[in-house]
């Protein structure tokens, strides 16, 4: 591998060294890093001694890439932790230990940890009654799952941000300046939180946010556990510190005497995790502990083009905010290389998504891979996923989309598996809507389509029939029979006769029906599963759900007293949002069009050749998402408790938000960007953000300097 001259000076030194590397992206830190570790692991440091820490296991996927490529270093394994999962490690460890010190009703029972979707079951189980029966957030015309995980939000951002759930409705209340209404909701959401608590104590249950109280404090500050985790480990690499939250910094900053060597990587202008708690200045504090510091500022991504569309980016940031900006203007023909926008003005909607397609397939004919093109925008709703993955197909272009905060029930696998079990589980009397059964059919029968499984349907659905609900082909009538071919006819029959068979095990779980119904008839030849390995993927990261919400459960929670299937079945259809799952490693080679929300493109840490920005008239690009039970500004430790917040203060992170996020885009970029956008969005409004004045200006601005 060719190094720069930075990353040489680097890897000079000596193994016994502390460093803290910061620069922006593109510069080779995570290079550096990768570097670094082999260096370790060839000086015969014992693998087991190796610490990565990381905010999210994704962010270690280089590290371990290049152990695999390494022929040297590829059978070892080193230790990956987040701040979670350390405290999970440490609390399951010393549980019998410091269990007296928790609170917990019965000390002698090991706790049983929650995942996200399992902690917002239970926390549905609490509020659900509050605000049927005792009128909580009444004045919210807000979805319920939403209620749930801000709750949840808020109780986590108290254990990362260290201060007690005690005070979660006093902050928020103490910087509110509207109307007066909105003090009785942080009220009533510092009754649930609380409420929450208490009942995972009686229960012996361990959300995130207690594991990392019980961590940080009855744990950590354990001689003993100090000396276990000094023998265990003695290297130390952080990646993305900036990234992580202010407890982490805070043992970071504890531990760190004791490696015998540590790099710490800082990634400037980044902190794009704020809304999860992700603290910029706690982490350039820990720099002052360290005695070798290195800034790397060769941007080995940018070409000269995008490199001067940057300093023109942060000129027009600067006209909005009355900052001073770079000293200089980008040229007219720099611009005109880096920025492509449309020929003439599009008005609405579609044609905008129309256009991005006619450009992508333009990139793609020229020679651009389509694995170098990303498509972002600040959300990535159904319509707009759905209306540009049609007409990429219709280009016959590949494509994948990313949507990390996708609801599990807006995933079309997981519509048709689940419809497919509540056909099977008829004890929990939910049967599904035909048009869904139609639906899902068409989904997993290779030659049917929509209009046909609608004929189907209406032949073989017979709610009220008794026995099997589910009739066979040959109910249909002959002259139907021939529309739908004797082809598709016999596959439904397959599926139709297993799921009868497979109805006669009421008992079987749900994660262990699906591992059955995958592997025996969804996945065989002549059902669209067959070859598709992305909908397989989908298939694991469900069963894996579900798997992990039945493990969650009580042990005296189970299918004697209710089915947990049909619990994790209501759940789904409550818009409960799917646990993060370790995605598959990524494949750089994989030539794939990535559409993704831009934040999930930054965290994802792949520049790419060229990106399309959409509906950059959208304030979505800065504005905070509306979070009426939480404030991620308020709860961090760099604001001043009663402190009120204004609409200055608004107004100020909007620009921040912005400047963060174009910026952090562009230092992933190599060639060039499309700017995407329709007089009307897709609701019909006019577009008028702030990022198509910036861009506005740009284009003006190199004009004057042309002429």
């Amino acid at each position: 591998m060719h190094l720069t001259a930075e990353q040489s000076t680097l890897l000079k030194h000596p193994i016994a060294s502390k460093i803290f590397l910061r620069g922006n992206a593109g510069t080779g830190k995570t290079t550096a890093g990768t570097l670094w570790l082999q260096k370790l692991l060839k000086a015969g440091i014992p693998a087991r001694e190796i610490l990565i820490f990381v905010p999210q296991r994704a962010l270690a996927i280089p590290y371990l890439e290049k152990l695999w490529d390494d022929d040297i270093t590829h059978h070892s394994l080193v230790n990956v932790l987040t701040l979670g999962g350390l405290a999970r490690r440490m609390v399951d460890l010393y549980w019998p230990m410091i269990s007296p010190q928790t609170g917990v009703k019965n000390p002698n029972l090991p706790p049983h940890f929650l995942t996200l979707e399992t902690a917002q079951y239970y926390m549905a189980h609490i509020v659900r009654p509050l605000i049927d029966k005792e009128g909580f957030f009444e004045s919210l015309t807000l979805n319920r799952n939403r209620i749930y995980s801000q709750i949840l939000d808020n109780l986590n951002k108290a254990a990362i941000v260290g201060f007690p759930i005690g005070e979660i409705g006093d902050r928020l209340k103490s910087a509110w300046v509207g109307d007066i209404e909105q003090l009785r909701v942080y009220d009533d959401v510092q009754h649930c939180a609380q409420a929450f608590r208490d009942f995972c104590l009686e229960n012996n249950l361990c959300d995130f946010s207690l594991q990392v109280e019980i961590f940080r404090n009855k744990i950590w500050p354990s001689p003993v556990c100090q000396a276990y985790l000094k023998r265990s480990f003695r290297h130390l690499i952080v990646d993305n510190v900036e990234e992580d939250t202010p407890i982490s910094h805070d043992i970071l900053s504890t531990w760190l005497p004791e490696f015998d060597s540590a790099l710490m990587i800082f990634d400037e202008g980044a902190g794009f995790r704020y809304f999860l708690g992700a603290d910029v200045r706690s982490a350039q504090s820990l720099q002052s502990l360290f005695t070798t510091r290195y800034q790397f500022t060769q941007n080995l991504v940018n070409t000269p083009a995008i490199s001067d569309l940057k300093v023109g980016v942060m000129n027009g940031m600067a006209q909005l905010t009355g900052d001073k900006g770079p000293s200089k203007n980008p040229t007219y023909e720099a611009i005109k290389k880096a920025l492509k926008t449309p020929e003439e003005k599009l008005k609405y909607f579609p044609e905008m998504v129309q256009w991005v397609a006619e450009k992508i397939f333009d990139e793609i004919t020229t020679g651009t891979p389509p694995g170098q093109i990303a498509v972002l925008a600040p959300f990535m709703p159904d319509v707009l996923r759905f209306s540009l993955s049609n007409r990429l197909d219709d280009l016959g272009i590949p494509h994948q989309a990313h949507r990390p905060s996708r609801a599990l029930r807006d995933e079309p696998t997981t519509q048709t598996l689940l419809t497919l079990s509540k056909i099977a589980y008829s004890a929990w009397e939910m049967p599904p809507q035909r048009i869904n059964l139609a639906f899902a059919l068409m989904q997993i029968i290779q030659g049917l389509d929509l209009v046909r499984s609608q004929l189907l349907t209406h032949y073989i659905y017979q709610k009220n029939a008794p026995g099997f609900i589910l009739q066979p082909f040959e109910t249909v009538s002959a002259e139907d029979r021939d529309r739908i071919t004797y082809r598709v006819g016999a596959r439904y029959d397959h599926l139709r006769n297993w799921l009868e068979s497979a109805q006669q095990e009421p008992t079987l779980p749900l994660d262990f029906f699906l591992n059955r119904l995958f592997g025996e008839v969804l996945s065989q030849p002549g059902f669209n599963f067959h070859q598709d390995l992305n909908g397989g993927s989908n298939v694991a990261r469900l069963i894996e759900s579900i798997q992990k919400f039945r493990w969650a459960m009580k042990p005296h929670e189970i299918e004697d007293t209710f089915s947990l299937g049909k619990e994790y079945v209501q759940m789904v259809q409550d818009g409960v949002i799917g646990a993060q799952y370790d995605q598959p490693q990524r494949n750089d080679e994989e030539e794939a069009v990535f559409l993704s929300p831009a934040y999930t493109f930054l965290i994802r840490n792949q520049p790419v050749d060229v990106q399309f920005w959409l509906d950059v008239g959208s304030p979505s690009w800065y504005q905070r998402l509306d979070q009426p039970l939480t404030q991620p500004y308020v709860l961090s430790r760099n604001w001043d408790r009663g402190q009120t917040w204004t609409a200055e203060d608004e107004l100020r992170a909007a620009y921040q938000t912005l400047e963060r996020l174009t910026i952090g885009l562009l230092n992933r970029c190599r060639r060039k960007v499309y700017i995407a956008m329709s007089e009307l969005d897709v609701r019909g409004y006019e577009n008028r953000g702030l990022l198509i004045r910036i861009i506005n200006h740009l284009l003006r601005v190199s004009q004057r300097g042309m002429r």
